[in-house]
């Protein structure tokens, strides 16, 4: 059921171009009615996929698109770009874009990362005159690598607590994967599909005129929704600023922090730059209109995963890997790996490894440093493969603007680099634990 569902939708999509959002549904329903599912379960897949998805990024989104456009049109946006240029030099820009998502995504989701740094590859593209790849699959297979490998990001932390082995020994296990990942990833397959494709900036980006950089705007006011999301993970795991930490996650939650921002832009660096509030009112309205298609299609791959999760494919593939006999780093790999092509969901797919894993037979008995591989294992396999079934295949493919076959040949191939290269890593170093 699974794979002729997915078949329906590739078919529509590819061959008769069918409106993606309309054919996902389609491919997600087919699923749920050739597996044999109750109707009531269908309808609670797709209810479940649509709200839940949403939860989570329609206001981040709605909120990042208007202080995107703040930041564009008081200069902001360059000033990120003039910043990184100056410091690194436009040949090295790719990598310093790599590392910034890398340590970004840590503490920050990876929506919210790729919704405030995405300004920033659109601007030094255009500021240099390069696909928009060149610079936004660095930023993000950084993001990818600090969102699945390293904590304070909930995924690694998560298995590390279901296979009990310390923070420290997963932090340095994962920072060795991640670093090698985002390099093979990141700048080094940036640059092969910055030269193969050529994705231009988007209309409004492309079109915005060059702004003195002697009239750029501070800095730092940029990194407001950054901070104060690092805030509040910073408060988590300090004692000293624990007294502090109720106050940072009101202030650190993903909205509210880029609601903060959003405001704080629309004075510091739109008023005091001499916009009225009509004027911003505009530009902020404006800034949405892109926003219901990226929600909708990027809903519907929630919803397509939900009808996965809940006609029990995810089980049926855990259940015969950890059958076979294989070295533990490698059952991890590939049951998180087979999870997350399936069912689409990085999380359900560590998960899913994490607790097959952890019930094996004599897992108490390996070493800290041989479970650390192991959890860095389940974050590539978590990685590995996105495409139709995962939310952020669509919203990447939206923001960046491209179709879906380029999406499969960069973004796909990407996020399989960044899966694959860590698990090779930690089985290396598990060679040694």
């Amino acid at each position: 059921a699974a794979l002729i569902g997915l078949v329906i939708l590739l078919v529509l999509i590819i061959k008769f171009k069918i409106q993606a959002m309309v054919a996902i549904l389609i491919g997600a329903i087919s699923i749920g009615l050739i597996a044999g599912m109750p109707f009531e379960d269908i309808v609670t897949a797709v209810n479940d996929g649509i709200g839940n998805t949403l939860k989570g990024i329609a206001l981040l989104v709605g909120l990042g698109s208007m202080f995107g456009a703040i930041l564009e049109v008081s200069g902001g946006a360059q000033t990120l770009a003039v910043t990184m240029v100056r410091r690194f030099g436009d040949k090295k820009a790719a990598w310093a874009l790599g590392i910034t998502g890398l340590v970004i995504a840590m503490p920050v989701f990876f929506d919210a990362g790729l919704i405030i740094l995405i300004p920033l590859a659109f601007s030094l593209a255009k500021r240099t005159s390069r696909s928009s790849l060149f610079y936004a699959i660095p930023l993000l297979a950084g993001l990818a690598v600090g969102h699945a490998f390293i904590p304070p990001t909930p995924g690694p932390v998560l298995v590390a607590t279901m296979l009990n082995v310390d923070l420290g020994w997963v932090i340095i296990v994962g920072i060795f994967c991640g670093v090698f990942a985002m390099i093979v990833a990141g700048p080094v397959w940036g640059s092969i599909c910055g030269k193969k494709y050529m994705i231009p900036v988007p209309e409004h980006v492309a079109e915005q005129n060059d702004i003195d950089e002697s009239k750029l705007p501070n800095f730092w006011t940029i990194l407001i929704p950054l901070v104060l999301i690092i805030m509040d993970s910073v408060c988590g795991v300090v004692p000293a600023l624990s007294a502090l930490a109720p106050v940072f996650s009101f202030l650190g939650e993903p909205f509210v922090a880029l609601l903060i921002a959003t405001v704080a832009a629309m004075f510091i660096l739109g008023i005091r730059h001499g916009y009225t509030t009509e004027e911003l009112e505009k530009v902020m309205t404006k800034s949405l209109e892109p926003t219901g298609l990226i929600l909708l299609v990027t809903a519907c791959g929630g919803v397509l995963r939900y009808m996965l999760q809940y006609s029990g494919l995810g089980e049926v593939i855990g259940d015969a890997v950890s059958s076979a006999n294989l070295p533990i780093v490698v059952v991890a790999f590939v049951v998180a790996a087979l999870v997350r092509i399936s069912v689409g969901s990085s999380t359900v797919a560590m998960t899913m490894a994490a607790g097959i894993v952890a019930a094996l037979p004599g897992i108490a008995e390996l070493s800290l440093l041989y479970l650390a591989c192991t959890t860095a294992a389940v974050a590539g396999g978590a990685t590995v493969c996105s495409h139709f079934n995962d939310s952020g295949f669509w919203l990447v493919k939206s923001l960046v603007g491209m179709d879906e076959k380029t999406t499969l040949k960069t973004w796909t191939i990407m996020e399989t680099l960044v899966g694959v290269t860590g698990f090779i890593v930690a089985l290396i170093i598990s060679m040694f634990a």
